[in-house]
């Protein structure tokens, strides 16, 4: 029997219209840095819980904090906040306090994550990833594997053409190192000569990248030393033997990178799920198995790849870990650093 023609075409059109508004309840919207979310733990979460997820990527950490203060907040749903943000982002009221019992599988987390300085017993972030920063470089013929920042800072020991870092804090604190300062230097003196290292290291550099662009450089023989974040540096390994990675004897940065929830997450109950997802112990396996930092999961140790256990450029020795800091929230004093990075790309 033939429908009437209200039945026909009124309904399929009333279900076309309110389409829309039932696909959006099962949408997730992550917004984290680039190559640094396995899709396949993604897949497997859609299909568990019947949800699309679209993730969108940032390459530097002060672009996706304005982007946060411009909306962003009400847009997207989980954010990867890195550690000295995090302070930030909870005054401005950009993430949300965690109901954590919707996250059970925090209790796989290190003691140390789930302590962490910035933000302790975890209030509004989790532990996603961490790792350091080092030279990412190719091996070259008769000349020895650099040691020192000064391979970025000092032409007389330079190991070839080179990249840095587009990235406020790190570069600037690489240079601080190289002078025998803290990361978190705030003399003006200091960041100063940290900014006179770097607009001289600017004319011989093949120019500013981003992490993932460096080591694609080294990886090309393009460039060969590149300022970057161990994973990458241990995928170029991965990929080019004749790679390596280095963290210089001056020191340098540990750092731990979170997963929030937006002050305004369109969908916050899936946003939790989501965060409970990547801290159970094999999705977190699969995670660092993929992107190859470290996993702040004790839990997870397990299911991850045994050499990557063994491999010191994810988990450096202790020796090394003892010349390693965190980056801080510095306040109101990070202006200082604004004006010494605006100064340097400036010019």
């Amino acid at each position: 029997m033939q429908l009437p023609f209200a039945r026909r075409f009124v309904l399929p059109l009333l279900l076309l219209l309110a389409a829309p508004a039932l696909s959006a309840a099962g949408r997730l919207h992550v917004f984290i840095w680039s190559e640094y979310l396995d899709p396949a733990v993604v897949r497997d979460f859609e299909t568990a819980h019947d949800v699309r997820v679209t993730v969108d990527v940032y390459e530097d950490a002060e672009s996706m904090l304005a982007k946060l203060q411009g909306g962003g907040d009400a847009q997207y749903d989980v954010v990867c906040v890195p550690d000295h943000l995090v302070p930030a982002a909870v005054k401005l009221r950009l993430v949300a306090p965690l109901r954590h019992a919707n996250l059970p599988n925090l209790r796989h987390l290190e003691p140390r994550f789930r302590h962490p300085p910035f933000d302790s017993n975890n209030v509004h972030t989790v532990a996603y990833q961490w790792g350091t920063l080092g030279l990412y470089f190719r091996r070259l013929p008769g000349r020895p594997a650099p040691d020192s920042w000064g391979a970025l800072f000092d032409p007389a020991r330079e190991h070839g053409p080179f990249t840095l870092l587009d990235s406020l804090r790190d570069t600037i604190g690489a240079a601080l190192k190289f002078q025998g300062h803290s990361l978190n230097a705030t003399g003006p003196a200091q960041l100063r000569a940290a900014r006179d290292l770097i607009l001289a290291a600017k004319p011989r550099a093949v120019g500013f990248e981003n992490t993932v662009g460096g080591k694609n450089r080294v990886l090309a023989r393009t460039a060969a030393l590149a300022l970057v974040y161990s994973g990458e540096a241990a995928r170029g390994m991965a990929e080019d033997a004749e790679t390596a990675y280095v963290i210089p004897k001056e020191g340098s940065q540990i750092w731990l990178d979170t997963l929030a929830v937006c002050a305004r997450a369109p969908h916050r109950d899936l946003a939790e799920k989501f965060l409970n997802w990547v801290l159970d112990p094999v999705q977190g396996a699969r995670l660092a198995n993929f992107t190859r930092f470290a996993s702040p999961n004790a839990a997870a140790r397990p299911h991850l790849n045994p050499e990557d256990l063994k491999n010191p450029a994810i988990y450096p020795p202790d020796e090394v870990m003892a010349r390693l800091e965190f980056l801080r929230d510095l306040g109101p004093r990070t202006r200082l650093y604004d004006e010494v990075w605006t100064q340097i790309k400036a010019r």
